[in-house]
């Protein structure tokens, strides 16, 4: 029997950083990953403002594509198995909800269905600064097993242009993903010299 490629659910809100789910759908499709996206109706203003894409050109990076009201699709149900859901960028909004199991659009259920899933639910939050009610909601979601990534970026690997900062940090985000296939910059110890990241087509 052939295994099946890894599915992963992609979220996009409106937060700033549109090119982290933008490139990750990218990424995701160059490793062969079957990916499942819902965007926001903010999200889409913002995919538009930051990288210059309307619904139909950010789509058609995805597998399959659902609106965040079609609450009856496949990743409602954990019946339906993938990898992990990252959310890329991640509103405080959104994050309020998952914390608080508010499921009230196709984004935040399957959200939900991931953490009782106890699969792996990767928010790439985007604020700063964090005031208490982030703090607490982050803290929130930690401890229901959700894990909170801030696209920081790292400069151990010298980058010289806004790509690559968000290359490096989406690869960092497919493996902790559990993508196999990911290949993000390990630290080798200073002195020592780091694989370049993966080239853009």
């Amino acid at each position: 029997m052939t295994a099946m490629r890894p599915r992963l659910v992609v979220g996009i809100t409106g937060a700033s950083g549109a090119a982290y789910g933008v490139r990750l759908l990218e990424r995701a499709r160059d490793l062969g990953v079957e990916t499942h996206l819902v965007v926001t109706p903010s999200g889409v203003l913002n995919v538009h403002h930051e990288c210059g894409l309307d619904r139909r050109a950010l789509e058609s990076l995805a597998t399959v594509a659902h609106a965040p009201g079609e609450i009856g699709a496949c990743i409602a149900s954990g019946s339906f198995d993938t990898a992990a859901m990252v959310i890329a960028p991640c509103t405080m909004k959104t994050l309020a909800a998952i914390a608080h199991g508010f499921g009230d659009n196709l984004l935040t259920r399957a959200a939900d269905v991931t953490l009782k899933e106890r699969r792996r639910l990767i928010l790439m939050v985007r604020e700063t600064p964090f005031n208490l009610a982030h703090l607490r909601n982050m803290t929130a979601v930690t401890e229901m097993g959700g894990i909170v990534f801030p696209p920081l970026p790292a400069f151990y690997h010298r980058p010289q242009t806004i790509a690559e900062l968000v290359d490096e940090t989406v690869e960092r985000v497919l493996q902790l993903a559990g993508i196999a296939a990911a290949r993000p910059q390990a630290w080798a110890g200073l002195g020592q010299a780091t694989p370049a990241s993966p080239s853009r087509t």
